[in-house]
């Protein structure tokens, strides 16, 4: 398909590597496509939970319409950058999700990962008999074992938990999605079972490089400035044609950045008006499942400032792409929306 107009373009400080680092050639199972991961630190090695869909070929596909089956997988590397390696079973699978839930859970899918008090905790969206709902699971520390704590309401998803407790209680970004509008959403629990005392955190409508839906993307990172949080945004033209394996796919994604209020997370102070991440290289926008999709599910603050990115790209790849904290602070600041725009100030 090639870059779509009008054209968007990625933060200029920001820095992608030339070719994706995990893709379906790289799993020891049955794969076609592997992205929208979530990506942590823990235990002196980087670890990626990632989609993987499995099962079908794009010309299955446009003939049927047949869908992939979707596990999730797990990958480490000494670096975050390269070597990963695959752990040889699935986390999940939606062929087992299907036998324990009695048929009413279908598949989880789009892993997010945070690190709270020293436990890994995942952020999962589900699809079942009633609408897709939004899940948090418990993981141990070999990461072989899931255990889901909590479940949403339809229609929830994109949830992402904040690494640590504020004013005593758990955070957490999430988009329920009502009718022909998608917002973020903060909620707070006590426990990470019970969610409660919901916040409008940003709402579509004003939005300055879409024209339909937005979500969370990766779990926030906390700087001095307040959180460091990306979203994904969505903008939409009937024009578009072929893309990828579909006839007519007229979406785009790209991905935002956001400055949070340190204690009331519910708050923005800074959001930067351009993209942070959008569709550039040739596997993001000339090759994969569904091109010109940019979905951020991971990022890691290093000690000397780096900022890794985690993203899936073309529904097909997971890539990485990297900043200094200091460029991303001040591209929110100086670029803020809201000194053009109120969007939401509970």
């Amino acid at each position: 398909m090639g870059i779509v107009t009008p054209i968007l373009k990625s933060a200029p400080f920001l820095k992608k590597l030339d070719k994706p680092i995990l893709t379906a050639a790289d799993m020891p199972y049955e794969s076609m496509l592997v992205f929208n991961a979530g990506v942590t630190k823990f235990k002196g090695k980087y670890i990626m939970v990632f989609r993987n869909d499995y099962g079908t070929t794009p010309e299955r596909y446009v003939v049927e319409r047949h869908m992939p089956g979707t596990s999730i997988g797990v990958a480490v590397s000494d670096n975050g950058v390269d070597g990963w390696k695959v752990l040889p079973y699935h986390l999940m699978d939606n062929h087992k999700t299907l036998e324990e839930s009695g048929r009413e859970i279908r598949r989880f899918y789009d892993p997010r990962i945070t690190i709270i008090e020293g436990k890994p905790y995942l952020c999962l969206a589900a699809d079942t008999k009633h609408g897709v709902r939004g899940c948090i699971a418990t993981v141990d520390d070999d990461f072989t074992k899931v255990n889901v704590i909590s479940m949403s309401v339809p229609n929830n998803r994109n949830m992402v938990l904040f690494p640590e407790k504020i004013n005593g209680r758990y955070v957490r970004l999430e988009r329920p999605m009502m009718g022909e509008y998608h917002e973020i959403w903060c909620s707070f629990s006590p426990d990470l079972i019970h969610w409660g005392d919901s916040t409008l955190v940003l709402d579509d409508r004003t939005m300055p490089f879409t024209n339909s839906k937005i979500g969370p993307g990766a779990p926030p990172v906390k700087t001095e400035k307040g959180w460091l949080t990306t979203f994904h945004a969505v903008d939409v033209d009937d024009s578009r044609g072929k893309n990828g394996w579909e006839n007519h796919w007229k979406l785009r994604y790209t991905a935002g950045i956001m400055l949070l209020d340190l204690e009331n997370p519910a708050k923005i102070t800074h959001m930067a008006k351009y993209p942070l991440i959008a569709a550039e290289k040739p596997y993001e926008t000339d090759e994969g499942f569904r091109q010109n999709v940019i979905f951020p599910g991971g990022m890691i603050l290093e000690d000397n400032g780096e900022v890794k990115f985690y993203y899936g790209a073309s529904d097909t790849y997971e890539c990485l792409a990297t900043a200094n904290v200091n460029d991303l602070i001040d591209y929110c600041i100086n670029n803020n929306w809201l000194d053009e725009q109120v969007i939401n100030r509970s």
